[in-house]
């Protein structure tokens, strides 16, 4: 739709709409083929994906921790509180 709006004739239009949805049954096979090697570290891949989201949370979410010259050490602070707040929930069930 963008590129007919754009001036481009129809067959070209559909042809490139076409071919860009191409690269999805590719990927998706890839995928598939490369998910018997993933599996052993996934672990510790989403683990690291947690990690990016705690972070992001507490950088851009919560501003009040974010402010001032000490944010680093903030950040750091409510890693670690995290942490052991999960070691406890684990440990104590």
């Amino acid at each position: 739709m963008p590129m007919r709006a754009a001036g481009a004739k129809r067959p070209k239009a559909f042809l490139y709409g076409v071919l860009s949805g191409v690269v999805e049954p590719i990927g998706t096979l890839l995928t598939v083929a490369a998910a018997g090697l993933v599996v052993p570290v996934l672990p510790y891949l989403l683990s690291f994906a947690a990690g990016a989201m705690l972070y992001v949370v507490v950088e851009e979410l919560i501003p009040e921790m974010a402010q001032g010259r000490h944010s680093d050490v903030v950040t750091l602070l409510f890693s670690v509180g995290f942490t052991l707040m999960m070691a406890l929930d684990v440990a104590l069930g």
